[in-house]
């Protein structure tokens, strides 16, 4: 089939804007406050581009923000990022392995957020330039952002002026969703056909199959479901594939979704918002996955500020939030992002989907963790305190948090008085520690 007039137009429109990554960033003015897509939608050439522009001193007075990266970039290079800051802010949104260390020394500025606000974020800070890595071009002129809209998609949407300079990879699938531009609306394009991150197989300990029974209990046939990435949530997908009926309204979709799809768990009929579809804002795991969302009418990638907007995820019935947490205190506050001042990750999208399951008619806002951790030492340490840890940053409050969940059993905690808290928090605590945890609990005045 011969093309049509109108693909042969959109074909030289592309390839006047096709440049190196060098020469898009020049299009980048001094003083722009500029972002980055996440995961496998950042573009590794524009990045090393711009951060090596900055090092040379010759783009200055620039905020450039980025959010868990998957790659090793020119960002992370000691000497280059040293360079680069001097005259430019580099801030973060959620650290990954690599900029959390960064973030602890300060030279890069973490950004506090929920994932839901990224759009209205982006209006405030009056966004001028953001990269992304998006699919080839269809015959009709359109890319996609294929497995991470994330919030990137939403800032730019909000910022009608804002520069889009787009990483075109092969292996970029395409979604379904709010999630396109045209080749039109782009400034400049660039090719660089990385293979996607692809996440390693995570073992599942016995302690993640405990918590993922306790949790598997409190699922029922018909959930809207918002998992994670991580054992935990692979552990609890395993004992609730003989449920019926559930759907898919999570800021991440991962295989464990793809492994209750083919159990048959999962046909969507029973959700209210958008019935049978899949809906998430970024996707991470196997080729498997993103084989799975490639061209799949099923699923709809669309920016965090729809997915994670707490009145449309509790517009669903039985919506079961599955979230994790790095520590807890005996009122109930979760600390789920840093350990102390020590920024570890983020917030995400937990606050987002804790009220959005509040907000839904049966819904279960539930927070899992660890009873212990064990530090470098070898030292074993109680993940529920009298007092969250010195410095330590409420991530999901007290007045928010309903089911908590351990090794050790479920805490539900709404409606309940501090008393109540504290004695079902230390019922869920490691049994080593429960007796200093009943004692400091005394002394809070939480139990006479």
């Amino acid at each position: 089939m011969s093309k049509s007039r109108l693909t042969e137009k959109w074909e030289d429109v592309y390839k006047s804007k096709l440049m190196t990554a060098e020469q898009a960033i020049q299009l980048v003015p001094d003083g722009s406050d500029c972002c980055t897509s996440t995961t496998n939608s950042m573009p590794q050439s524009l990045i090393n581009a711009l951060v090596n522009r900055m090092a040379s001193g010759d783009l200055k007075n620039v905020s450039y923000i980025h959010s868990l990266e998957v790659r090793l970039l020119d960002l992370f290079n000691p000497e280059i990022l040293e360079k680069a800051s001097k005259h430019n802010s580099l801030e973060v949104m959620y650290c990954g392995p690599i900029s959390r260390n960064y973030a602890a020394n300060g030279t890069l500025s973490f950004v506090p957020h929920r994932l839901g606000d990224g759009a209205y974020m982006a209006v405030i800070r009056n966004l001028k330039a953001c990269f992304i890595t998006v699919s080839p071009m269809d015959k009709h002129g359109f890319v996609s952002m294929g497995v991470a809209p994330d919030y990137a998609y939403g800032m730019i949407r909000s910022n009608p002026g804002c520069l889009i300079i787009a990483e075109v990879n092969k292996h970029m699938p395409r979604s379904y969703g709010n999630n396109h531009f045209h080749i039109t609306e782009l400034a400049a394009v660039v090719e660089n056909d990385l293979p996607l991150v692809q996440l390693p197989d995570i073992p599942v300990t016995e302690k993640d199959k405990t918590i993922g029974r306790y949790i598997a209990d409190l699922v029922p046939d018909g959930a809207c479901l918002q998992v994670g990435i991580g054992a935990i949530p692979n552990a609890v997908t395993s004992f609730i594939t003989d449920k019926k009926d559930m759907g898919v309204h999570s800021e991440m979709l991962c295989d464990s979704l793809v492994d209750l799809y083919e159990a048959g768990a999962i046909t969507g009929i029973r959700k209210q918002y958008m019935p049978r579809k899949w809906l998430g804002c970024f996707a991470i795991g196997s080729q498997r996955l993103y084989d799975f969302i490639d061209e799949n009418p099923m699923v709809e990638m669309h920016s965090a500020d729809l997915v994670n907007d707490p009145a449309i995820i509790g517009l669903n019935d039985n919506v079961i939030s599955i979230n994790a947490t790095l520590q807890i205190d005996l009122a109930g506050q979760c600390a789920s992002e840093a350990i102390g001042t020590r920024q570890y990750s983020g917030a995400g999208g937990q606050m987002d989907f804790t009220e959005g399951a509040r907000r839904s008619k049966g819904g279960k806002p539930i927070i899992a963790l660890y009873s212990t951790y064990t530090d470098k030492e070898g030292q074993e340490h109680s993940s529920i305190n009298p007092v969250l840890t010195l410095g330590s940053y409420v991530t999901t409050t007290r007045n928010d948090v309903q089911y908590i969940v351990s090794e050790y059993g479920v805490a539900f905690l709404k409606a309940a008085s501090m008393r109540q808290r504290a004695e079902r928090i230390i019922n869920i605590a490691h049994p080593d520690f429960r007796d200093e945890l009943l004692k400091e609990a005394k002394k809070l005045k939480y139990i006479l």
